[in-house]
């Protein structure tokens, strides 16, 4: 059938492939990259004790509430902190807001793979600049003329953290351009560049409540850098849409935010179970970068990652695997709970073992 005449006037992309979402019992879901362990208390007793009558109103549209325990916590002024619905939301924003010169944006060929659609989305060029080897940024690749920077650090799906030494070399050099760093998985074992926006007032930093602070399904997310910067952002989503998070996620991150002592507790169990199953993938015949983020991203040395990924479908066990360049014999598991892992490692054992 011929395409109609309206379709012309249709804005056509390829869209981000989420990671499944099953909902098997018994299943264990180490896919997408979530927390395995709940909230913090604090969020389960403001989630209880939420006055229902107050969603007949619009929240906050600013999400000032969140935004000044973010500034607190993070020490900066309120006015350099943004929300979002998400990490994604604030991407996204940062997107359409700074990537606008005409000259392609900067992003690793080997990354997150939303990047690419936002940018075929807002009609921004871009260009790829090749990981190494060893799946590491090389800084000289962002000396060339562009319209701006991304990357994420620790690096997704391959784990790899960025000395901050290396991340201001590559903000140096892009002074005359926004330079974003993508912080979602900083908090297990990364170095933030958070620091550096008071040096450099092209410096974003984005994060994320979805994997350390275990709230995936409420969609925080959040960024920080000089204030001008956050006023752009604002002008923006205000031009889009102002109510952009609703009240529950306002009321319930900031519980999350002011428990402390429950959010670095939880990232040390997840980052004490990934050293730990890094040694016995290693038995296993696994080979995979240094991870700094809740995830491993691995090879075995002689059995094909699709092959492996779908006998661990087949048992109810979820990774996720792309079939692209470079990355087509490599799977990337979250790490999940100790029980998880293990009936993991024994699948494997087993697999391998035939």
């Amino acid at each position: 059938m011929s395409a109609a005449k309206w379709e012309e006037n249709v804005r056509k992309c390829v869209p981000y492939t989420a990671g499944e979402q099953p909902n098997k019992p018994g299943m264990i879901k180490l896919n997408t990259n979530e927390c395995p362990y709940p909230p913090a208390p604090g969020v389960a007793r403001a989630a209880a004790g939420m006055d229902p009558d107050a969603l007949r109103l619009y929240p906050n549209a600013e999400g000032k509430p969140l935004v000044d325990v973010l500034a607190a916590y993070y020490g900066v002024k309120p006015e350099q902190v943004f929300v979002g619905v998400g990490s994604d939301d604030v991407l996204s924003m940062a997107f359409m807001t700074f990537f606008n010169g005409g000259k392609p944006i900067l992003f690793p060929d080997v990354t997150y793979s939303f990047y690419d659609v936002w940018a075929d989305l807002y009609r921004i060029p871009y260009r790829t600049c090749p990981l190494d080897e060893d799946f590491r940024i090389r800084a000289e690749d962002y000396r060339q003329p562009n319209g701006g920077v991304i990357f994420p650090n620790p690096n997704a799906p391959t784990g790899v953290l960025e000395p901050l030494e290396k991340v201001e070399e590559i903000i140096r050099a892009n002074q005359d351009v926004v330079v974003i760093v993508d912080e979602a998985y900083v908090d297990f074992g990364g170095v933030s560049a958070l620091p550096l926006i008071q040096k450099y007032d092209n410096l974003l930093v984005v994060q994320t409540f979805s994997k350390s602070r275990a709230m995936a399904g409420l969609r925080i997310g959040f960024c920080m850098g000089n204030e001008k910067l956050i006023r752009f952002l604002n002008d923006v989503k205000f031009s889009y849409n102002s109510y952009t998070m609703n009240l529950p996620s306002q009321i319930l991150g900031v519980e999350a935010v002011k428990d402390d002592a429950y959010f670095k507790a939880t990232t040390a169990k997840i980052i004490k179970t990934r050293e730990r199953v890094k040694k016995e993938l290693g038995e296993l015949g696994f080979t995979f970068p240094d991870s700094k983020a809740n995830f491993l991203f691995v090879s075995h040395r002689t059995v094909p990652a699709k092959e492996l990924f779908q006998a661990l479908r087949e048992a109810d066990i979820y990774v996720r695997y792309w079939e692209k360049p470079r990355i087509d014999n490599s799977l990337r598991i979250t790490i999940g709970t100790d029980k998880q892992m293990d009936a993991l490692i024994a699948f494997l054992r087993q697999y391998l073992s035939r």
